[in-house]
């Protein structure tokens, strides 16, 4: 069962990991059947279509959920709703087939808000972002397991928009190539001469490509 589900912005400084501890409590109080994995250490069967950064709230996150058998997708949402906490309530379901591609190998793109939080450096970086955008190399530093390291995320960036103190960004997610909000922020500010500000993050949604090649919400493939 795919489900798509909100991080409200009260949860924002939760971690990945304690977001899927609460997800397998809930699943676990709802009285679904659940699968769980063989083994030692049995544990049920949930993946997230992609991680969701501590800090960042999220509108449309998804996961998948493993079950014993049938059950349609208005009662799973019913029981999950009534065990999730209210910040992190479902929206939609729906049943995926077993030939269905894994979720986070469809990611290929990630829709966010980052509100700039401090009005003097939002005017600043929405007035800079124009000839930001116009370059043809943009260099952000990016965290790797050996380091910090250059990337050019200029081709990362699909579209950035700005309305008042806010940037609308699309921007790649995939398992090898990403762009995430601080990189942007960062590189940003640095082009624009100033100290990179506190912003609040809001991840809108996932999206993968449909059979046209064209990127579409990721719960509707």
């Amino acid at each position: 069962m795919m489900a798509v589900f909100e991080k409200g912005e009260r949860l924002r400084h939760i971690g990945h990991l304690d977001i899927q501890r609460s997800v397998m409590r809930a699943l676990r109080r709802s009285g679904l059947p659940v699968s769980y994995s063989k083994g030692f250490n049995p544990h049920i069967l949930l993946t997230f279509a992609s991680a969701l950064s501590t800090g960042a709230a999220g509108r449309r996150e998804i996961m998948d959920v493993q079950l014993d058998r049938d059950v349609t997708p208005e009662a799973f949402l019913a029981a999950m709703n009534n065990a999730m906490p209210p910040d992190m309530q479902l929206s939609s379901a729906r049943v995926l087939d077993d030939h269905h591609v894994a979720l986070m190998a469809q990611v290929q793109a990630a829709d966010y808000t980052i509100t700039i939080l401090n009005a003097e450096a939002g005017e600043k970086l929405t007035a800079a972002l124009p000839a930001f955008l116009a370059q043809e190399h943009i260099i952000a530093m990016r965290k790797t397991k050996s380091g910090m390291k250059e990337t050019d995320i200029r081709p990362l960036l699909l579209s950035v928009s700005s309305q008042g103190n806010a940037l609308h960004a699309l921007m790649t997610l995939t398992e090898r190539l990403a762009c995430k909000p601080n990189m942007l922020i960062e590189a940003l500010s640095a082009f624009a001469g100033v100290e990179a500000p506190r912003v609040m993050v809001v991840r809108n949604g996932l999206l993968g490509l449909d059979e046209s090649g064209m990127l579409a919400p990721l719960e509707t493939l």
